[in-house]
């Protein structure tokens, strides 16, 4: 069986699933620390093993795919074909076509027969993305198959066997979809044996900086830039962001940084804006804010109250260095001098004689 850890692309990680949380691991191409997340690659290797369906509950980014083709190469069926389709990307009768097949002149433009993914995968593994957004419609003829391990083509007589293991995925919780009428309770227990549950990368701080380091080793094989680190102010920001979009975002945030920057260091101002720019309270969380919003109507700030929010804010996410907080505020290092003395701000963030 094809071995589950890729030992080769994070240097000096572990040599197994197994090892130290201390050790960066890279697991069919998902690379963490997090013990949580080393513990949920135990699961995955065990669910690989039998037949039963497994559904991946994660938010958008968080390697749902990378964890589903694992499963498929870890699996009996390795040797077999792994499809993948999104059942959110289609409308339901062009879903239906494509997961059952059609037979030519079933509909308009059915000028051949398709076999569907159902007959594609067969002996192998199909996996259904975000199929919480599969129309109900579609969802009966989903569970006829699961029941009856047979497939009809659209616009067909014929009943066809197929064997087939099915992984689906999720950012919504099913339950919750069945309570809204949105989804069948019957097909939510067929595909639901084993749910496994992904951590978004908010929760994984640890991983932020080490994914960001595994992105840059990455694009330096093929950019014409290169870089060697991140500036501390840099790696702040990275590592106090919520990362709505996850991993995918994260990978993103670098890539643009490499065609944006210049130079060894990425640099603040080489992350776009949404990073880059003034830290939102969101990002970089300042005790002193916390204190004045908790005093004061936050609408109500006079335009030198505002200044010395968004100066402690940048001195606290720089740690009282003075250049980066500057390159943060997109101002040089002397008009921020001059501010800071006509505020009366020492560098730690801090009033003078308060």
């Amino acid at each position: 069986m094809k071995s589950s850890r890729d030992d080769s692309s994070v240097p000096g990680q572990s040599s197994g699933v197994s090892a130290s949380a201390a050790a960066p691991t890279s697991f069919f191409g998902v690379v963490t620390r997090d013990p949580g997340l080393l513990r949920m690659f135990r699961i995955v290797e065990k669910a690989a093993q039998s037949q039963a369906s497994v559904l991946l509950r994660g938010e958008t980014g968080t390697g749902k795919e990378l964890l589903a083709s694992a499963l498929h190469q870890l699996s009996p069926r390795q040797s077999g074909p792994f499809h993948a389709i999104s059942c959110a990307a289609l409308p339901a009768s062009l879903l239906e076509s494509e997961l059952f097949g059609h037979v030519r002149g079933s509909f308009t433009g059915a000028v051949r027969d398709n076999p569907g993914h159902f007959r594609l995968a067969n002996k192998g593994t199909l996996f259904l993305d975000e199929v919480a957004e599969m129309p109900l419609e579609v969802q009966a003829k989903l569970l006829r198959v699961l029941e009856t391990h047979t497939v009809i083509p659209v616009g067909g007589r014929e009943s066809i066997s197929v064997d087939v293991r099915i992984i689906a995925a999720t950012h919504k919780a099913l339950r919750g979809e069945v309570e809204a009428g949105r989804f069948r309770a019957d097909l939510m227990y067929r595909l639901r044996v084993v749910p496994i549950f992904i951590p978004p990368l908010r929760e994984r701080v640890g991983d932020v900086l080490l994914l960001a380091d595994h992105f840059i080793a990455e694009l330096n094989q093929r950019s014409t830039r290169r870089i060697e680190r991140l500036s501390d102010a840099a790696a702040q920001i990275l590592q106090a962001y919520d990362w709505p979009g996850n991993i995918r975002e994260l990978r993103n945030v670098i890539e643009y940084a490499f065609v944006i920057g210049e130079g060894p260091v990425l640099e603040v101002a080489d992350l776009p804006p949404e990073l880059g720019g003034m830290p939102q309270t969101t990002l970089v969380p300042s005790r002193i804010m916390l204190d004045r919003s908790r005093a004061m109507d936050p609408h109500a700030l006079s335009s030198d109250q505002e200044e010395v929010l968004r100066i402690e804010q940048a001195l606290t996410a720089c740690h009282g260095q003075i250049g980066e907080a500057a390159k943060l505020l997109s101002m040089s290092r002397v008009t921020l001098w001059r501010k800071m003395k006509v505020l009366g701000l020492s560098s730690r963030g801090s009033r003078v004689g308060r």
